[in-house]
């Protein structure tokens, strides 16, 4: 398989199935969540086949597990394997974080203690996916809301220390880079400058909400356009990883494909201007 995204993309949403496939659109790319298509059969599938038909896939999953107690999943992992013979992915990523424990799926992406024992803990397992899928393996920055006591590295040495201990990379979610930067008092930009930057492989680009409560943190929601401050971080992301493929990730009040286009564009023209001045 091809291992390698090049331009700009979107995160495929039922919503948007036909106006795909009845127009001319520019979009280089579609990033499909795993989950949606393991089931053999039925209309998705049979619409993500002519999808795939039409534009390279990334595969994007929710329930890997990377970072949990229990084994990891061997059904799940034989189902998506499936389907990454069946679409021919470029690119394969999940979360770092953990959704499962004693046999029960949380639905929600749970953070990690960021410790030495948990990187030789995912890092194990991020071994165990890739001969499993006989690809390399993103894995994806969370949102968070609290830190662990026992924490004795930080956010951008935990991505690090992953890296360098299993080989996979990195899908970096600037959205999630943007929200823990204010709830836990971080500097983003310098965050960026801490990644390993041969590493970072994909970016997604999402909006998030306000706490409704008046806790003044930032909630990872996935369903607002992007704001200015993530396309600002966007713009530094892309002086320092140069072309990484993005994508549009909008994951509720999805709007008609007409206006995630539009953000499409947006991003295109950041990249485009600051590709320009890594140039110069």
């Amino acid at each position: 398989m091809t291992t390698s995204l090049h331009g700009f993309g979107l995160g495929l949403r039922p919503q948007h199935y036909d106006a795909l496939l009845a127009g001319d659109v520019r979009v280089d790319w579609l990033e499909i969540l795993s989950e949606n298509y393991l089931v053999e059969g039925g209309r998705p599938l049979w619409m993500l086949d002519r999808m795939a038909e039409r534009w390279p896939v990334a595969l994007h999953g929710v329930s890997l597990n990377i970072g949990g107690s229990d084994p990891l999943d061997g059904d799940y992992l034989r189902a998506l394997g499936r389907l990454a013979r069946r679409v021919r992915p470029r690119l394969v990523s999940d979360h770092l974080c953990w959704t499962r424990h004693g046999g029960v799926q949380f639905h929600d992406l749970l953070p990690l203690p960021q410790n030495d024992d948990t990187v030789r803990h995912v890092a194990a397992r991020v071994r165990q996916v890739q001969d499993a899928l006989g690809m390399p393996l993103l894995l994806e920055n969370v949102s968070s809301y609290l830190r662990f006591a026992d924490d004795t590295l930080d956010e951008a040495q935990f991505l690090s220390a992953i890296v360098a201990e299993s080989g996979c990379g990195l899908l970096l979610d600037v959205n999630n880079v943007f929200v823990n930067a204010h709830n836990h008092g971080f500097d983003a930009v310098a965050f960026l400058d801490r990644l390993p930057r041969e590493a970072v492989r994909q970016i997604h680009l999402a909006g998030h909400s306000e706490d409704a409560h008046g806790s003044g943190l930032l909630i990872d929601t996935h369903d607002a356009p992007v704001p200015d401050g993530v396309w600002s971080l966007y713009a530094e992301a892309v002086r320092r990883f140069g072309e990484v493929p993005a994508m549009i990730e909008r994951d509720d009040h999805i709007p008609p494909l007409e206006e995630v286009l539009a953000e499409l564009e947006v991003a295109r023209g950041i990249a485009a201007a600051h590709l320009l001045e890594r140039a110069a």
